[in-house]
């Protein structure tokens, strides 16, 4: 799942087109055995499902998507490296046995399992997990301890974890990953919250990954918040359990504001909303409002500096389009 160079490599892993032309026994030796190198057991009689999305940087990668009811083995024959792998539960449950130690996971859970030695990870229920391969040569000079973390319960509420979680879906933007140098940034990156996440040293001159993963957080935070017209700082930083002076710091590492982040995401808003065919008929002043802009002659005066007309003309614009 991982490779030596600065490519990014993706694709998707299904299983249904195998199940709909009766080869699932080919899926589970070549996917299964010789690709991903596990042995694939469905549970409960329930017909197997697998439908993954594999994304690989340098030193890294991560694998995302729904399964059925299984259980994977990873036998001794079957391991061909020893990085380390961390599983979150991000629906459904699972259980981990491995070390000698049994893991049970429930939505939002996460657990770390070594790859180079055997393991049983069982799925009970129709579940989606995310799988994040981190090297563990990597890893090891700052977690003496990595081995004794392995198969050790990581609660939901850890805000390291969520900040992995959220920080990981730079992997679905094409823009972030366009040179190599971005590329092994966000591998980087990516370490860095991993080793935040196991306690170990987060060295003062690596703390980009932190700081661009917290910056994430916040632009997805705001973003979900962005039709409330009361939106401020203050509520954005108790969310993140952060500091005012931090969110601030963070943006200005932008060469931009808070404020200014905002009105930007909420003119983004008001265009995409003003220009689909399907809300041509909606009024302006409802689109202002549910766009965050409680004051409409500020709206219309906004949106007309950055787009150089005004929300009626875009709404013209769009119509003749249609």
């Amino acid at each position: 799942m991982a490779h030596d160079n600065d490519e990014l490599m993706q694709f998707r892993l299904s299983s249904a087109p195998f199940a709909e032309s009766g080869q699932l026994d080919a899926f589970l030796e070549v996917w299964g055995r010789k690709m991903l190198r596990m042995e694939i057991e469905p549970l409960g009689g329930h017909p197997l499902r697998i439908d993954a999305m594999l994304r690989s940087l340098p030193n890294f990668a991560m694998a995302s998507g729904p399964r059925s009811p299984m259980r994977v083995h990873r036998t001794a024959e079957l391991i061909d490296h020893d990085d380390i792998l961390l599983i979150v539960m991000t629906g459904g449950a699972g259980e981990l046995r491995q070390h000698g130690r049994v893991v049970a996971l429930g939505e939002g859970d996460a657990v770390l399992s070594a790859n180079g030695t055997p393991a049983t990870f069982a799925m009970p229920t129709p579940s989606r997990t995310i799988t994040y391969r981190f090297s563990r040569d990597l890893l090891r000079p700052r977690i003496p301890n990595l081995d004794d973390l392995v198969a050790r319960p990581i609660a939901r509420d850890r805000q390291a974890l969520r900040l992995i979680v959220g920080y990981s879906g730079v992997l679905s933007d094409q823009s972030a990953l366009t040179t190599a140098e971005l590329r092994r940034a966000v591998s980087t990156h990516m370490h860095e919250l991993a080793v935040l996440l196991l306690d170990g040293k987060l060295e003062a001159q690596s703390s980009d990954g932190l700081r661009a993963a917290r910056l994430k957080a916040l632009k997805d935070d705001i973003l979900q918040r962005i039709a409330q017209s009361s939106l401020s700082v203050d509520e954005i930083a108790a969310s993140q359990q952060i500091s005012e002076r931090y969110i601030r710091q963070l943006f200005a590492g932008e060469e931009t504001t808070f404020t200014d982040f905002v009105r930007e995401a909420r003119l983004a808003r008001a265009w995409r909303m003003l220009t689909d065919a399907a809300q041509l008929h909606r009024p302006i002043h409802a689109i202002a409002y549910e766009s965050g802009f409680a004051d409409l002659s500020y709206f219309n005066r906004v949106f007309r500096r950055r787009f150089d007309m005004t929300p009626s003309d875009a709404r013209a614009v769009a119509r003749r389009q249609n």
